[in-house]
């Protein structure tokens, strides 16, 4: 196998919760009261523009969730968005031990909404970590979609062959993996250390 220079790492799933995927959803249609069919047919109207950065926070909002009057403000429900953000401080310690090494450059290549991967970014404290952050709201196009991945390595200069992608989502994987990037399917932290130091050929360090 080529030697790897570039690791791409998904961002929701892998280092910390998902953003704002159906089981945050599920949590806000329970604290709020929000009728559960309504919502997630406004949802999958416009997520897509969202992610891609088309429409900002409040227009997703106005079409989702504030269409009709509510009980609760824009405010609170924005904070609760923001709250279902955990890191996962295990893999991030591996991405983090993995900056360090000499000859790699890691990325993110992530689908998310500019507000909300913008607190995330800084909430899971990897700013630091990464040279740059491939997100759909910039790139235009969301995984799985093989247009993703290609402005993705295009932008790092990146070859596909000397590149590893590490998701959570077999979709993702596979549409990847079509392109000729090295792929590691994200279960734990401790699986990926493990395939992470295979495919690599090297130790990688602790936190």
């Amino acid at each position: 196998m080529t030697e790897i220079r570039h690791i791409f790492f998904d961002i929701g799933g892998v280092l910390g919760s998902n953003g704002w995927d159906h089981e945050q959803r599920e949590r806000a249609i329970t604290k709020f009261g929000i009728n559960s069919e309504d919502f997630e047919w406004r949802h999958k109207e416009v997520v897509a523009e969202w992610e891609e950065g088309r429409i900002t926070m409040d227009e997703y909002l106005d079409i989702s969730v504030f269409h009709t009057k509510r009980d609760f403000t824009r405010n609170a429900f924005i904070e609760f968005m923001y709250s279902q953000s955990v890191p996962d401080e295990a893999t991030i310690s591996i991405a983090r031990a993995l900056s360090r090494q000499p000859g790699f450059t890691l990325m993110t290549l992530n689908n998310e909404a500019l507000e909300l991967n913008t607190y995330r970014i800084e909430k899971f404290g990897i700013s630091q970590i990464f040279e740059a952050f491939l997100s759909s709201c910039f790139l235009g196009v969301r995984k799985p979609i093989r247009r993703f991945y290609s402005r993705g390595l295009g932008i790092a200069h990146a070859e596909p062959a000397s590149s590893v992608f590490i998701d959570d989502r077999p979709q993702n994987i596979l549409s990847a993996s079509t392109l000729g990037i090295n792929v590691v399917q994200f279960k734990s932290a401790a699986q990926l250390r493990s395939d992470l130091e295979r495919v690599l050929n090297l130790e990688i360090p602790g936190a």
